[in-house]
């Protein structure tokens, strides 16, 4: 039996402004917020596919690769937190349609290949404190991140020596 992974689709963040978004994280939100999520794994979750066996992945592998999806560009300037679940997000105010067709073309096909797809609608965010039990203030609007989306990755979640690492295993190119 081949040994399952924890895997997940995501958009990666350009890392000038996984940068950006820490030290803006560390200026607008005390140390005691929650924990803070490392800027190497600051990601926009896509798909979250589960613990899937080497055969399952291959397949949604290759449904990944048949995606013709235009690229397209990712403003974030919305932030919140949603007490139940303990995690303060960045997000965007107006999602692009293009990703929110790429989130569901690959939740579809999760869904299809007997991955368990929340009913919840997906609202496109990036996690920044997990375990944020206390309510926090939100920075006010005038923060904004922009940048264009031009391939989109599947990720392994790893817990190791009591620290989550996200490894980019495939990544596939949008539509110029």
């Amino acid at each position: 039996m081949s040994e399952s992974k924890r895997l997940f689709f995501a958009i990666e963040l350009p890392a000038g402004i996984q940068t950006e978004v820490v030290h803006w994280r560390a200026q607008h939100f005390p140390a005691d917020a929650g924990r803070a999520i490392a800027a190497a794994n600051l990601h926009l979750t896509l798909a979250f596919l589960g613990d899937i066996s080497a055969e399952k992945q291959r397949a949604l592998e290759t449904l990944a690769g048949r995606i013709q999806q235009p690229g397209f560009t990712l403003t974030l300037d919305d932030a919140g937190q949603w007490l139940r679940s303990r995690v303060v997000w960045l997000g965007a105010r107006q999602p692009p349609r293009g990703l929110l067709q790429l989130a569901n073309m690959l939740r579809a096909q999760a869904s299809r290949s007997g991955c368990y797809q929340s009913p919840q609608p997906f609202h496109p965010h990036i996690t920044l404190l997990r375990d944020a039990a206390q309510a926090v203030a939100i920075p006010p609007p005038g923060f904004r991140w922009t940048f264009p989306v031009g391939a989109f990755a599947l990720y392994e979640s790893q817990f190791i020596n009591g620290r989550t690492r996200y490894t980019a295993l495939n990544r596939w190119p949008l539509k110029p």
